[in-house]
């Protein structure tokens, strides 16, 4: 019960403050005093409408308002306020609230944050994949220097959890996005094959740790009624900035240090923007272990989906750059033909999304494993003109991109919704050892036979998954979705910290 201060001096009639009715006709200043602060409600003495401005002290929150003296019509409270604590003993307001605002803000600030690493890593991608082909590196090696980066992803989605445990959201945040920022500002420095490798690895850990503390962060703020909200905002500014990322291609200084000092900046900007947030982070739960032979034994395909399409999706936004480059062909046309890639994979999303909760996921996954092959196989043998191939890229990229998200709800169906976390990172590990393998095979194939090699893999790996869905639906029954709907996941999978049981469609 909140204990109420009164002194007298205002003429304003009597209202329901609080969600309670004042035992005082008239009032001036109203406090409540608790663990974190002081909640104050100041009247002025003229003022045309209701204000507030909330400020954030740690945990005290202080709040002025200001109504006006209309003695006939009173303080419009109704609706208001109530006596839900925020964080701890405080009162949260219903309308227009003050825990809405402070949430919305984390909230927002993640996004922002997020969006501007997305921005970083879209353009880092085929940046560093055309830089590799100007620097003339031997095959096998820039294959490793193109994979680096996912091999350190998968090691860092693994152990990002356990830093955060240990030191918090915001250290875990600082600590690992400032390790990026300085690996990044390295790379013009020392611009030969093994340290390209070493510095891509860490960035790959660095970006995978910053994805885990967004993303668990969304989790514990965003209201179970909105998470899905939430997240399909920050899936959609996720892909909106990846292919903002391929648009900086056509402007790229592929020979000098200009490149690595844009992305520096925009990690620099996302560490500034949480590393300055007053947001109390939110308490990490104690972890549901999955062991890797359950999940294949519930799950085959929807494990094998993940690897592949992992391997899928790293080959492709590594090694068509470099094909292209090595064609001659003008950075405004590659930027072009990647975003195309980009934004039909977010076209997709909720198509593809409403399809998979009505029918068998695994029937769908065959579907668009037959389509990807399709697709890589028309990329090969129609005219390469922008005007056919645009189309085209779009819907490889659309059904790419949603091959994981599939393989996700597919495996989240047959567990229950407590161990979502834990098969997600399992999911994770997989996708990230496909995507290692994706650019490190591809390179091979790419320098013996041209990008035919490359698009042949990819229709292969994705008949295999076909093949796989077939003949899993064939042998066992169709697995109730148990209200478990199909999420917006990037082109590549983040680490996917949240609990997809929360994060619905977009739609």
């Amino acid at each position: 019960m909140l204990r109420l201060s009164a002194r007298s001096g205002c003429n304003a009639p009597a209202t329901h403050w609080l969600g309670i009715r004042r035992p005082y006709p008239t009032s001036r200043f109203v406090s409540h005093q608790g663990k974190g602060g002081q909640l104050s409600l100041r009247w002025g003495p003229a003022c045309s409408a209701a204000t507030r401005r909330p400020r954030h002290r740690g945990s005290a929150v202080a709040v002025q308002a200001s109504v006006s003296r209309a003695a006939e019509s009173g303080v419009p409270t109704e609706g208001r306020w109530n006596t839900e604590p925020i964080y701890g003993p405080w009162p949260r307001l219903v309308e227009g609230t003050l825990q809405q605002r402070a949430i919305g803000a984390q909230i927002g600030t993640l996004v922002i944050a997020t969006s501007a690493i997305q921005l970083a890593n879209g353009f880092f991608g085929t940046f560093i994949a055309l830089r590799v082909v100007a620097e003339d590196f031997e095959a096998t090696m820039a294959g490793l220097v193109l994979s680096s980066y996912f091999a350190g992803f998968t090691v860092g989605a693994s152990y990002s959890g356990r830093l955060i445990e240990r030191f918090g959201h915001i250290r875990v945040y600082a600590a690992l996005a400032g390790i990026v920022v300085a690996a990044t500002a390295t790379m013009p420095l020392m611009e030969k094959a093994l340290p390209w490798l070493a510095l891509r690895t860490i960035i790959g850990f660095g970006c995978a740790g910053v994805f885990v503390t967004t993303e668990s962060w969304l989790n514990a703020k965003a209201a179970p009624s909105e998470r899905g909200y939430v997240f399909s905002i920050y899936m959609i500014g996720t892909f909106v900035a990846i292919a903002l990322g391929q648009l900086l291609i056509g402007y790229a200084d592929l020979e000098g240090g200009t490149s690595f000092n844009i992305i520096v900046i925009l990690f620099a900007v996302a560490l500034a923007l949480v590393s300055t947030t007053r947001a109390e982070p939110p308490r990490m739960a104690a972890p549901v272990h999955v062991p890797y032979l359950r999940l294949v034994r519930l799950a085959p395909v929807a494990f094998a989906g993940a690897a592949l399409s992992g391997l899928i999706s790293a080959a492709f936004y590594a090694l068509v750059p470099v094909w292209m480059r090595d064609e001659g062909i003008d950075p405004e046309s590659i930027a072009m033909f990647m975003l195309a890639a980009v934004l039909g994979g977010l076209a997709f999303q909720v198509p593809i999304g409403r399809l998979s909760d009505r029918l068998d996921r695994r029937v769908v996954l065959a579907l668009l494993g037959v389509g990807l092959a399709a697709a890589a196989i028309a990329l090969i043998r129609l005219p390469h003109t922008l005007a056919v191939i645009l189309p085209i890229a779009g819907l490889f990229g659309g059904l790419m991109s949603t091959l994981y998200p599939v393989c996700v709800a597919n495996a989240h169906d047959q567990l229950p919704a407590d161990h979502v976390v834990a098969v997600s990172s399992r999911l994770i590990l997989a996708s990230g050892c496909g995507s290692a393998l994706g650019p490190l095979v591809g390179m091979s194939l790419l320098r013996r036979f041209d990008i035919d090699g490359v698009f042949y893999m990819i229709a292969a790996a994705a008949l295999l998954l076909a093949a796989l869905a077939v003949a899993r639906s064939l042998t066992s029954t169709s697995p109730p979705h148990l209200e478990r709907t199909f999420n917006i996941l990037p082109p590549q999978p983040t680490p996917l910290a949240h609990d997809p049981a929360g994060a619905a469609k977009a739609a």
